[in-house]
């Protein structure tokens, strides 16, 4: 059980270990018991229900769009009163300060899937949920620019006192709102402060782990990121992973309108409402190419699966005489240059065995392009694959003096009056 393929995927390239860092165990053991705890033993009330779901909205917000998109790739600036609300949101969310998250998420971006990336996922599944944030190792984040963090004011603010700070918002404000408004300290203390917390831990770690793993890379493949809706519904629209870390300054991780992201539809509603400003997005054009990239790549992939004809250079060059000699005991037509063997095929011929008999020893390009009969793509494709040698001198020496009149075909008023119907 313990030594099970799955546990291995889960564990793949897991580092060396120096220890625990106890702090953060107890947080995310302890939070989830008392979730637990409390859906057993506490009756639960549809407004602490409706409380619970919002402050989980709040904090999700705060990490989102204020952790992430604000201070860690400067996506859109943002007015100070909405800074406040985001920085205290994020606060509340209880991962760290603003400029010890953006810090490590900077790295992520510049060292992604590498040994100094903080959540590198190829260590595996379980080492990107939530192994970084437990065990003590010697892995550092890789260097990223945090001049503009150090000089923040109110990022290096939350980061002095981000204890106080993630204890007020993140404990007490949860439990007081319910026990002050409706009298439900227990439920404020159970459900909006642990379990909404545990539910906000979980939706956060899925943005490093199931979005590297679960979906699609619809605009770049050298790296793990990816996209699925199922990821962006866990993470407030965090799941369009491809797109965000292909475009990492765009305010939006949903590039297309019908895709799921919360977290855009806050920022632009910030925007409308004249708290937010310089809402950054990248050309339409050059993320359309990328899309169109990967989709050529995504063709070339089937492309290279397919068997395909040998290329002119493999293939033999016959003179006339012996293309001629050859196709008394089988059926070689000559079309385009190429040599074509469609004996195996002649019984099969939808215009029927005659027409393929008949031609062979022939040069028949005329009626295979539209003199007869103007075949289609699978009819060309198909006639690909039947080549077995190339015409010594090409086309040119399938000319009036190298082919007797009575072994040459004519379509239509082509034909020589000497060799009319009735006159031969």
């Amino acid at each position: 059980m313990l030594d099970s393929p799955a546990l291995r995927s889960l564990t793949a390239g897991f580092p060396k270990t120096k220890g625990v860092k106890w702090f953060n165990l107890g947080v995310l053991v302890i939070t989830p018991a008392l979730s637990i705890y409390g859906l057993l033993t506490v009756p639960i009330l549809t407004t602490t229900v409706v409380a619970t779901a919002l402050y989980y909205v709040f904090s999700m917000i705060g990490i989102t769009a204020g952790y992430h998109r604000l201070w860690s790739h400067r996506a859109y600036n943002a007015s100070f009163p909405l800074q406040v609300f985001l920085m205290l949101a994020g606060a509340s969310a209880t991962q760290g300060s603003c400029y010890w998250w953006a810090r490590r998420h900077r790295s992520h971006h510049r060292h992604t899937d590498t040994d100094l990336d903080p959540y590198n996922s190829e260590r595996g599944l379980l080492w990107t949920h939530i192994g970084w944030i437990i065990f003590d190792t010697d892995l550092k984040p890789g260097y990223a620019d945090i001049t503009d963090l150090q000089r923040d004011p109110l990022v290096q603010w939350q980061h002095r006192w981000y204890y106080y700070v993630t204890m007020v918002w993140g404990y007490l404000v949860p439990m007081l709102l319910p026990g002050l408004l409706w009298n439900d300290w227990k439920g404020g203390f159970f459900f909006v402060g642990a379990l909404r917390m545990t539910l906000c831990h979980h939706s956060t770690f899925c943005i490093n782990s199931i979005a590297h793993y679960l979906g699609d890379t619809p605009y770049d493949d050298r790296n793990t990121p990816r996209d699925h809706l199922i990821s962006a519904v866990l993470t407030m629209g965090e799941g369009y992973h491809n797109f965000h870390h292909q475009f990492p300054m765009d305010y939006r991780n949903a590039f297309r309108w019908y895709q799921y992201d919360p977290t855009k539809w806050f920022i632009a509603l910030c925007y409308m409402a004249g708290l937010a400003s310089h809402l950054r997005i990248f050309p339409s054009n050059v993320i359309e190419k990328g899309a169109l990239t990967m989709k050529l790549k995504a063709l070339k992939d089937v492309q290279d699966s397919l068997p395909w004809p040998p290329p002119a250079s493999q293939l033999p060059v016959v003179t006339w005489e012996e293309f001629q000699e050859q196709s008394k005991t089988r059926a070689l037509l000559l079309i385009a240059g190429f040599i074509h063997d469609a004996s195996l095929f002649a019984e099969s011929h939808p215009g029927g065995e005659a027409l393929i008999t008949q031609s062979a020893g022939k040069d028949v390009t005329a009626s295979f392009f539209g003199g007869v009969y103007n075949h289609s793509h699978a009819a060309h494709n198909f006639l690909a694959m039947m080549r077995v040698g190339i015409l010594a001198g090409g086309v040119e020496n399938v000319g009036e003096h190298s082919i007797p009149p009575s072994q040459r075909l004519y379509i239509g008023t082509n034909m020589p009056e000497e060799i009319q119907p009735g006159e031969q």
